[in-house]
């Protein structure tokens, strides 16, 4: 689930070493469509160790420098490099298991029982396969291939347990006071850089 299309597979084939060398573990690859297309990478550095701003601007500059002389877009784009953000998305076999016991979304590829969309909290993964408690008290259980996405939900748990993780990203006020929806999935955009 990193990259989807094949276009998003063969940049995820260009980046992944330029990431690795720098001890950063890509996220996520999107091209998101409009006019001039959106060239999304999400990166972490390596293990889910905090990862600040100048971390992705030089992720961004050394996969700048690739994508000149390859050019894995033909048209002009924008290309963003950004941390996955508190309510993250899950796109690697273990991202399910180190959030266990947190609140999740998951879209299938196909409908299960007429449904595509599932939402609860993650009980962890086993065998190549994702298991969640849904609300109703029943469990999903789906092969990581089969998803089409899946996120974090961001809940006040989830804001503590990354604060003591430590992997909190830095904030100018405490975040008390602030009301969670746990409806919205918010985004991260820490860097755009035109290509």
């Amino acid at each position: 689930m990193i990259a989807q299309s094949e276009q998003e597979k063969r940049i995820l084939s260009l980046i992944h070493p330029i990431a690795e060398d720098q001890g950063m573990e890509i996220v996520r690859v999107r091209i998101m469509g409009g006019r001039q297309p959106l060239l999304q990478i999400m990166a972490e550095k390596e293990g889910g160790a905090p990862t600040d701003v100048e971390h992705c601007k030089r992720l961004s500059k050394a996969m700048s420098i690739v994508f000149d002389e390859v050019d894995p877009i033909t048209e002009r784009y924008t290309l963003e490099v950004s941390t996955p953000g508190i309510d993250r998305p899950l796109t690697r076999p273990g991202d399910f298991e180190r959030w266990k016991g947190q609140a999740a979304k998951l879209e299938l590829i196909r409908p299960l029982e007429g449904r595509r969309k599932f939402q609860g909290v993650l009980s962890g993964e086993k065998d190549g396969k994702v298991i969640l408690q849904l609300d109703d008290e029943t469990e999903l259980e789906a092969e990581i291939g089969e998803l089409a996405k899946a996120s974090l939900i961001l809940t006040d748990q989830l804001i503590e347990a990354t604060r003591t993780a430590g992997t909190l990203p830095p904030q100018d006020d405490d975040l008390e006071g602030f009301e969670i929806d746990e409806q919205t999935s918010l985004t991260d955009e820490d860097d755009l850089q035109e290509t």
